[in-house]
């Protein structure tokens, strides 16, 4: 299971104050050159390349070749860091809409955060019930919510239909890191393991007591070989999302 890391828990003042550059030392004189914009970028290639787990301020710290005292002068703790290695990653999201109607946008927002989270595999293990308000998060939080503005719902049902894609969103990619730990962790595929185990479940396992599991679990094993396949099931659950957010819209514009 990889590390559990939490936004917000940084001092609040000293963490926007970051988030913002709203100040910044300059690097000692004869000292190796040294800013809040390396420090993060480095932070971030760590936790790209070993995953949470390895990053903490000592680590950082070595791979700048430096000693651990001189990033506290610009970054206060581990807390504050993550908070702008976080608004730093969001500010990788590009900023367009393609062309056609409000679902082919949220869907756009969906694929991209999607392919933001699987190309840094540690941004879904921070939990951010805590908002990072920093310049990137915010921008992201405006052009997201652009994508369905005047489609006749409230302020309320947009922020809420937002968070409804990017929560599926974040806890599919979730799941299917973890199934991709699990495959590599133990050697063995899902394909593999059900081949294994299937025999001998068949031994134990009356389909006579447990007819519709039987059935159905046989059908969606033989489809996936296994017994998920997360690109299915992003796809079909993302489908299904925007269905209920269909739903919604059709009932604002017959109010």
């Amino acid at each position: 299971m990889a590390n559990i890391e939490y936004s917000g828990h940084g001092d609040p003042a000293r963490s926007l104050a970051l988030l913002w550059r709203t100040s910044e030392r300059a690097s000692r004189k004869g000292k190796p050159e040294l800013n809040v914009d390396r420090i993060v970028r480095t932070a971030i290639d760590l936790a790209d390349t070993e995953g949470l787990g390895a990053l903490s301020m000592r680590r950082v710290a070595e791979e700048l070749g430096v000693g651990t005292m001189s990033l506290y002068t610009y970054v206060p703790g581990k807390g504050e860091l993550i908070d702008v290695m976080l608004d730093t990653v969001f500010g990788e999201l590009p900023r367009e809409h393609p062309e056609g109607g409000w679902r082919d946008r949220l869907e756009h927002l969906a694929r991209q955060n999607q392919a933001l989270y699987q190309r840094h595999a540690w941004l879904p293990h921070v939990l951010m019930s805590r908002p990072v308000l920093g310049p990137n998060v915010t921008a992201k939080y405006d052009h997201e919510l652009s994508a369905i503005d005047g489609i006749g719902l409230s302020d309320v049902e947009m922020d809420s239909v937002l968070w409804l894609v990017l929560d599926y969103v974040h806890s599919a990619v979730r799941n299917a890191a973890e199934i991709a730990v699990a495959n590599q962790s133990s050697g063995v595929t899902d394909e593999q393991w059900w081949q294994a185990h299937a025999p001998l479940l068949s031994k134990v396992l009356d389909p006579a007591r447990y007819p519709v599991a039987s059935r159905v679990g046989q059908a969606a094993g033989m489809q996936h070989g296994g017994a998920v396949d997360p690109a299915h099931a992003f796809e079909f659950g993302l489908a299904r999302v925007l269905d209920g957010v269909e739903v919604l819209v059709r009932q604002r514009s017959a109010d």
